[in-house]
This record gives C-alpha cells, structure tokens and sequence, in this order.
C-alpha cells in the first residue's frame, strides 16, 4: 500500500511538474521545500510552512507513501478567522512584499486605520442624499464589485463604466479606475464621493458632517491622533481597501503544490488559458491573474468610450482600459468596463470572434476557435479561481 501511494505521489508531483514547465515555470521538489530550512519561496515572498500548508502535506504523502485521498484536503484558511485583525493578511501569489508595507509612509497601515475606513465604506452619510455607500456598487459578495452593467449613484444616476473587483489593490503601482487617472488609493479614495453621477457630496462638507459626529472624532483621533479633514477621510478609506486581499482560492490551492485541488477539466482549462492558442496569459499572467497594464481588449466600437486616452491624449491610449484580476472572475459579472458582457461564455465567444470589430484593437487580439469541450473546461477553470472565504470574510463587514 505504502509503495502505491509513493508511487502515486510521485506521478502527481511529475505531473504537475511539467504543467509549470510548460509554462515557462520553474518547479521546486517538495522534498527541498522541507528540507530548505521549511522557508518556501512563492511568488516573491518567503513564508513559513506550517502544518496547513498543502506543500507540507503533501511532502508528508509524497515521503511517507500514503494514500491519495490522504493527500487530497485542502488548504486552511487562516485569514477568515473572524478575530484576526484586518491588517493581517498573507502576500497572494505573484505580488512581493507584505500588506503593511505596501501602504506610504504618510499613512501607514493599523488596524485603528482600517476599522475607520472599514466604518466609512459603509457611511450612507458620505453621500448627499445619505442613501448610497461605497458598498452600494462594491459588495463583498461579488468580490467587491457590483453586479450591474453599471452603477446607480444619487437620484438614480447612472454611470458609463462597471464598478471594478477591488481585489488586491494594495499592490498595484500603476494607477487606479479603468483609465489609470489617478495614481494611489488614497487619491482614487475621494473620488466617488465627490462625483456627481455617484455619491455627490463635496470633501468639505462630508469632513464638516464626521467632524459633528463625537464617535467618528473619536475614531479619527484613535487612528490619526487628529480630527476628521479630507487627507485623513480619504487615507481612512484607502486604508480598508488595502486589506482587502484574496488568495485563497482552490486555484492558489493549485499553485501552492495541492495537485488535486483542480480538476482534471480545470487542469485542461488551466492549460487552455496559460497556452498559445488563447493567450490569455499575454494580460492574465499565473500567478497575480493581470499584468495591471491597460490594454484594447476589443470592445471599444467607434465613438465609444476613449478610456485611457480620455486622461493621456495619447492617439495610441484609444479604448485601452486597466486589465482586471481575474480573482473571483465568476462572481464579478457583468464582465468589461462598461458591463457589456452578462456572462464569462459571453466574454469567450467575444474573444474567439476577435472583439467587435474596431482596428484599434490590440494586435493580439485574433481569432481563434474553441470547441465546445474546450470551452467548458475553461469556464471551470475560470470558476476555479473564486475565493469563497474571502466573500464571506466578517472582517470586511460593518
């Protein structure tokens, strides 16, 4: 029994080893990853292996010969623990350095901080009519996105674009909104307040509004050592999009050398999508799921929205918008910047036609044909990829 399960190990091990191979990865033995003074390197960050480490399980099937079910549990979740501080949370896949040091150094990420924020983003106050919260177009459940084509603000006013997933934002370094015009969170921060379309409430008189409210000078005096202005409202918020981290995937599961926590169809999915043929991996790289670039993905249709070359002026910025995670991608439709596209087979099928037709698209967008077999399998992979934990995080509730 001992030397079949071995042996099973071992095929799983080459197996998965020849998938990262294949795409450009390089494999490390899980017999090394022990024997490395239990440091594992992943994605730029250097983390413990702890008994929950699916690498470490699955070292111990791999060593030990053990069955295959024994191998086949998956991850624990220890950021979902609901008395864990809101600035705990592990560095995901592909990004480097921890979240407290990917906040400025004029505001540094505390847990005083994020509770703030955590309490502003569920303000109605912040909007004139006091009816509409930064949550109303990012819900937690469609992994901080929102589930419309586009967002209602005030008085039923609509937007032109989709609210985005704001999944993993602490380490983006290249500007923020689907146009890139602003370049931190703590900039991004105020802007839908102050928009007319969404929560329509000049920055003055929302900090005159928490400045008359005794708890929220309480707060801002506990996280800032100062009353509410607008830079501290502003880094407050910023603050609790911060932590808002997904890495918990069964994907990641994947990734972190559980071989079973993907299907033999999500493999093929996975295949599918990191390979030539697609070449979804061009904007979608493995690990971080984007390259965080901004890119005609052909959806811009003449006299459309400009996108990017609406902040640059830039001939060559036409339609290009921010390439999004695809982090929780199943749970954030409607799918591109406007909201377009009600379903992923819908995004698919756009995809295999080449966009709609404009030239300005990328060069890389080209047709390609996919099989109805083709097409399922990647469609679960793409399911794959949703963080349950993190959708029903209490941490990021009011």
């Amino acid at each position: 029994m001992g030397r079949v399960g071995l042996l099973y190990g071992w095929l799983l091990r080459k197996k998965h080893d020849q998938r990262l191979r294949s795409r450009g990865l390089l494999p490390f033995s899980p017999i090394l990853r022990l024997l490395n003074g239990h440091a594992l390197l992943r994605g730029g960050e250097v983390g413990l292996l702890t008994a929950s480490s699916p690498v470490l399980k699955f070292t111990a099937c791999w060593v030990l010969g053990l069955s295959a079910a024994a191998c086949s549990s998956t991850p624990a979740a220890p950021d979902a623990d609901p008395r864990a501080p809101l600035t705990r949370a592990s560095t995901p896949y592909g990004y480097s350095g921890t979240l407290a040091e990917t906040a400025p150094a004029d505001n540094e990420l505390t847990e005083a901080r994020a509770k703030l924020g955590r309490r502003l983003f569920y303000e109605k106050s912040l909007s004139r009519n006091k009816k509409i919260m930064c949550a109303s177009c990012h819900e937690q459940a469609h992994a901080f996105a929102d589930p419309r084509p586009v967002s209602l603000g005030v008085d039923d006013r609509m937007g032109k674009r989709n609210a985005p997933t704001l999944v993993n934002l602490a380490w983006v370094r290249t500007g923020f909104f689907w146009d890139g015009r602003v370049a931190t969170l703590e900039e991004q921060a105020g802007k839908p307040i102050e928009d007319h379309n969404e929560m329509d409430l000049p920055m003055d008189v929302a900090v005159s509004w928490a400045s008359s409210d005794p708890s929220y000078v309480a707060d801002f005096q506990a996280a800032y050592s100062a009353p509410p202005d607008e830079l501290n409202l502003r880094q407050a918020l910023a603050s609790f999009v911060r932590t808002l981290v997904s890495h918990q995937s069964r994907y990641d599961a994947y990734l972190a050398g559980d071989l079973r926590a993907l299907s033999d169809s999500e493999q093929r999915g996975s295949d599918l999508f990191f390979g030539n043929k697609l070449g979804c991996f061009h904007c979608h790289t493995q690990s971080t799921l984007t390259n965080n670039g901004y890119f005609n993905d052909g959806s811009y249709e003449a006299g459309g929205d400009a996108g990017k070359q609406g902040v640059t002026g830039l001939t060559g910025d036409l339609g290009k918008f921010r390439v999004p995670t695809l982090r929780n991608i199943a749970v954030t439709s409607p799918y591109m910047h406007d909201g377009s596209l009600a379903t992923l087979s819908d995004v698919i099928d756009q995809y295999a036609k080449g966009g709609r037709g404009d030239p300005s698209a990328d060069v890389q967008i080209k047709p390609f044909e996919i099989s109805a077999a083709e097409k399922e399998d990647l469609l679960l992979f793409l399911n794959a990829l949703t963080d349950e934990t993190f959708l029903t995080d209490s941490r990021y509730q009011p």
